[in-house]
């Protein structure tokens, strides 16, 4: 049995099993820290799948060093571990190599994809924004939400549009609508997570509102604007290559859901509870979209 694996382990040219190990390494950091989006993910084709996970999975390690630091790490140290994460992330994309296994398998996809520091650049800006501001106001929210969320929707859109016929030209008629989903995530999820970072990590999302003062009546334009974003994203998703246009739908669709199970909360309630989509219900929206046969 030694034996076996460790011919199977000799199989290859060296730098394409280390290319696999880094992939690896970027599916395992997307197994332990999201359920809904790896079961979407799981409904992209290849190479979009692992092109997109080896995405989030640099998103997820970045949003991990701001957002659960080791006792007796402070800022200033978790801004320099983020700021060497993007120094090795710009030399990656560079020289298309990396000892850092999550790093390389995004500078793989990043080379492959187009994915250049203009959007690299706003995602880790905004991640030390988390590091030194603990309130937003209309302008700062909006140049928070692009940073941390919008421009991720770009780089995955980056990897749905490579194999197109003109990539660049996909890419710029779908870019408003993935930005909208990129965004609409984002504020689903601060709403979602409104008494966690208000109490564990003493950030307020959302100008003008108090975590600790959520009326019902904010709860709701709050989540009219999330509606919104979804509405334009959902004209795009239509337009998706069909390597990736289910699994987006099917994102979709899991947000729409919670924005629907949050409006339906009372908002001194989502100050006690995460809201979540039940696991039968994100089963039965995957199964719905694939009886219908929506690709």
């Amino acid at each position: 049995m030694i034996a076996s694996r460790r011919r199977r382990l000799d199989e290859g040219p060296a730098h394409v099993r280390y290319d696999a190990t880094a992939q690896a390494a970027a599916e395992l950091v997307i197994e332990r820290y999201s359920s809904s989006f790896g079961l979407a993910s799981r409904l992209l084709e290849e190479p979009v799948r692992a092109q997109v996970r080896s995405i989030y999975a640099l998103v997820r390690v970045a949003d991990e060093v701001v957002d659960a630091p080791r006792p007796g790490v402070g800022a200033q140290e978790q801004r320099v571990v983020l700021d060497h994460l993007e120094q090795e992330v710009r030399h990656a994309l560079q020289r298309g190599l990396s000892s850092d296994l999550v790093v390389h398998a995004f500078a793989r996809t990043a080379r492959g994809c187009g994915i250049g520091m203009d959007l690299v650049e706003p995602f880790f800006a905004s991640m030390r924004t988390d590091l030194t501001r603990t309130t937003h106001d209309p302008e700062s929210f909006a140049t928070y939400v692009h940073g941390s969320a919008e421009v991720v929707g770009l780089m995955c859109l980056r990897a749905f549009v490579a194999d197109e016929p003109s990539p660049e030209q996909s890419y710029e008629q779908l870019a408003p609508g993935a930005r909208r989903l990129g965004a609409a995530f984002q504020k689903v999820n601060f709403l979602r997570d409104i008494a966690a970072d208000s109490d564990d990590l003493g950030r307020g999302y959302f100008p003008g509102v108090d975590p600790r003062g959520l009326d019902d009546a904010q709860r709701d334009r709050l989540l009219d604007d999330v509606d919104a974003d979804l509405a334009v994203a959902a004209l795009a998703v239509d337009r998706l290559p069909p390597s990736s246009r289910r699994a987006v739908r099917v994102a979709h669709r899991l947000f729409a859901e919670l924005s629907a199970r949050l409006r339906q909360t009372p908002a001194e309630q989502l100050r006690q509870e995460r809201v979540r989509v039940p696991g039968p219900r994100k089963a039965a929206l995957v199964l719905d979209t694939l009886v219908r046969g929506e690709r």
